[in-house]
């Protein structure tokens, strides 16, 4: 059964659609538009490319495609022009819409493109991932990477909708899947407790793919983050509590290059830490701790740096030093400092917290680093 979202922004709110089997048509209907410009990776092309196509054409829109490769370094300022000049060449306007085909990298892409060509134009995202399902489709951040962090250059800009065919989440591969799990357990630490322990009961199922339970998790997921959104758009306070595991993960992603560590098990790892530090900083029970790490482990993401994938001689960059280093990029970060999202029990967090150096050493030491 199709379940909707509303994201709350008065003149900008915008729906969820989540369903299975859901023809991009459904999006032409709801947010009609002269002419589509499709935006999409390699792979995701193969797959759905012409299927989206089609159902836009037969819905009377004139298309476009652009098709960039797959992965993080194609959030790019290259790539950036290059689609700009793919939007001149096709005649977009202001009338025109971008349709964001793909996961969390096309839609950080096509959004920030859609929010600075022609001083704006409207989008819509189509999310094939997990993890762009529940996180980087909904919310309107958009943005590309700098060679010295992820996410530095950017803009809010709202989807005009958010398209989510469960259905695309069978092609995908077990660690891509997986990766989008990462994601799902964040909400349930920094929202929603019965959420976290319907995951621990539901492992097996959710690694499974099992269709009913993945509609209500991904709706749970995105009515939080809506929720979040809705009261806090351009991240001015309570929005910072999606970044929960997020410091150390960008950080993770910078120093072992991107792509090599995807960014849910960055994810996963940097929650461990966050609950760790939350024990030292703000009576986390340890216990509570213990169940973030173990539900991890579960699901076949990282939760320490004895469990990452091989990195061969990039793991160079998990000594805290670097990290460190690299955490000083971070958009949390004041005066050098970086800001951390911290669990004080399951379901409830604070942010904007600062943590002393000796505390932050220590934790990353005992998880291997």
């Amino acid at each position: 059964m199709a379940r909707t979202v509303t994201v709350e922004l008065a003149e900008r709110s915008y729906d969820i659609r989540i369903g299975s089997g859901l023809p991009a048509s459904q999006m032409a209907a709801t947010v009609p538009a002269p002419h589509v410009l499709i935006v999409t990776d390699r792979n995701v092309d193969t797959l759905y490319g012409d299927r989206t196509e089609a159902a836009l054409r037969k819905a009377g829109a004139t298309i476009s495609r652009a098709v960039v490769p797959a992965g993080e370094e194609t959030k790019s300022e290259g790539w950036v022009f290059k689609l700009y000049e793919k939007a001149v060449a096709a005649g977009l306007d202001r009338t025109a819409l971008i349709a964001a085909l793909g996961g969390g990298v096309v839609g950080d892409l096509a959004g920030f493109v859609a929010a600075t060509y022609l001083r704006g134009i409207r989008y819509v995202q189509i999310p094939t991932t997990l993890l762009a399902m529940v996180d980087s489709s909904v919310g309107g951040k958009t943005g590309i990477n700098l060679p010295a962090g992820k996410n530095l250059v950017g803009a809010f800009h709202q989807p005009s909708e958010v398209l989510v065919d469960l259905d695309t989440l069978r092609t995908l591969s077990r660690r891509e899947y997986v990766c989008g799990l990462a994601e799902v357990v964040k909400y349930g630490v920094i929202a929603d407790a019965a959420l976290f322990s319907t995951l621990e009961s539901n492992t097996e199922a959710l690694l499974a793919r099992d269709p009913a339970l993945l509609t209500d998790i991904v709706a749970r997921c995105c009515e939080v983050k809506a929720e979040v959104v809705s009261k806090d758009e351009r991240e001015g306070g309570l929005r910072a509590i999606l970044n929960f595991g997020h410091t150390l993960a960008h950080a993770l992603e910078n120093q072992l290059g991107y792509g090599r560590l995807l960014h849910g098990e960055a994810v996963a790892v940097g929650m461990v830490f966050a609950a760790r530090v939350s024990v030292a900083q703000c009576g986390f029970p340890a216990d509570e701790a213990g169940r973030v790490s173990r539900l991890l482990e579960a699901l076949g993401l990282p939760a320490s740096v004895r469990t990452l994938p091989d990195l061969g001689a990039s793991a160079e960059g998990l000594a805290w030093r670097p990290l460190r280093q690299a955490m000083t990029t971070d958009k949390k970060v004041r005066g050098a400092t970086p800001r951390f999202v911290l669990a004080e029990r399951l379901g409830t967090v604070v942010f904007g917290r600062q943590v002393p150096e000796d505390v932050l050493a220590a934790e990353w030491v005992k998880m291997g680093g």
